[in-house]
């Protein structure tokens, strides 16, 4: 590392699901056990979940008044424009006060108009796009940042070739050591050992279409003698925990929330799961054979993109959204019992993981500021 003569000041913005906020902590994590003096601040949307999130983490964090456009007319949309004028305002206030050396984006409300107002103060930016498919805000932002920091090969469809990294989706740290957790997880969830175990993660705000599915087939699974744990998300949570549990199936553990990814990974012999970046970057890691059934109800359909790049490698199994109620569960069941099929999707999907994307974007992060010192 080149000498300096005072702490790295970095600024991460973005969030609004687990999504984001995962691997922004994961990145200032990094940057601390590089350098334990970098100073960081966290930018998120006010009344989003980062706002909790990343204080827990042990980092601070401002917000901006700002959200997305809703497909219907509200009162939001209608606030919209001032909304945006407000965050990049605010956003400018934030950079003059804490003078970082370079802006990172996440994705999520509040990266746009922290890395615009950063480029309007000649702030180096870098963005870290998660997804196989580039949004129109990250393209936007992209003519102007440093570095573009990537999980997917063939991104450069979206970005200048030249700015490109692959780097991986970072993640938690703690799910890297999952393998010699199983008898703590099955005592965490209590579990029965010798039985089956089926994980079922819709993000951190929850999947309808996948609670829907595992209640349209709670007795089919009680009939085939898995188990299940079951994580619902905060809107769903107290109706499917009253509906399973009229249905009266002890192996079914309903959870609204799972913070202990670490022993849910360890514990699970399939996955079944949304397709979104965070989700499918663990899943690599971990290398657990995987249902992905993609949330139609994203930009640009992305998570569909997420899960065809390893479809296409014969590293997971997809169910379309629509065909999830009748199919998903079946599909789970049938890899369950198919050894041969999980020893193949996991040994594949184990080939595109990167247990280091953190540390390599640190790095990125710090030649960064040094080259422009």
């Amino acid at each position: 590392m080149a000498s300096k003569n005072k702490p790295y000041r970095v600024i991460i913005s973005g969030g609004g699901t687990g999504g984001h906020i995962y691997p922004a902590i994961a990145i200032a994590n990094a940057l601390k056990a590089i350098d334990s003096s970098t100073e960081i601040l966290f930018v998120g949307a006010k009344d989003r979940m980062e706002m909790e999130k990343v204080p827990a983490a042990g980092y601070k964090i401002e917000g901006l008044w700002i959200s997305g456009i809703q497909r219907r007319l509200t009162v939001d949309n209608l606030l919209f424009p001032v909304k945006v004028i407000s965050s990049i305002w605010n956003a400018g206030k934030i950079i003059s006060e804490f003078k970082p050396d370079i802006a990172i984006g996440v994705g999520g409300y509040a990266s746009w108009p922290l890395l615009f107002a950063a480029n309007w103060k000649k702030i180096p930016t870098m963005i870290q796009e998660q997804n196989s498919y580039a949004g129109v805000t990250n393209k936007l932002l992209a003519k102007n940042a440093s570095k573009i920091c990537v999980a997917y090969e063939r991104m450069e469809r979206y970005f200048p070739g030249d700015k490109l990294e692959l780097t991986g989706n970072p993640v938690r740290k703690d799910i890297l050591d999952f393998e010699s957790k199983k008898q703590e997880a099955f005592s965490y969830f209590n579990l029965q050992e010798g039985k089956p175990v089926i994980l079922v993660i819709g993000g951190s705000l929850g999947a309808r279409t996948l609670n829907n599915s595992i209640l349209a087939k709670i007795d089919e699974l009680k009939a085939s003698g898995v188990q299940v744990i079951w994580q619902t998300g905060k809107f769903y949570f107290q109706k499917m925990k009253e509906e399973a549990g009229r249905k009266n199936n002890p192996d079914v553990k309903v959870r609204e929330f799972i913070s202990r990814m670490d022993l849910a990974y360890a514990a699970a012999d399939i996955v079944i799961s949304r397709a979104g970046a965070l989700s499918i970057s663990e899943l690599c890691l971990v290398g657990k054979p995987s249902v992905l059934v993609p949330s139609p109800n994203v930009a640009e359909d992305h998570q569909t993109k997420n899960a065809m790049a390893l479809v296409e490698k014969n590293a997971a199994i997809m169910v379309k959204d629509i065909e999830a109620p009748e199919k998903m569960v079946p599909a789970a069941l049938g890899l369950l019992y198919d050894l041969n099929k999980q020893k193949e999707l996991s040994m594949n999907i184990k080939t595109l993981g990167k247990p280091d994307a953190a540390v390599h974007i640190a790095n990125e992060v710090i030649r960064i500021i040094e080259a422009k010192s």
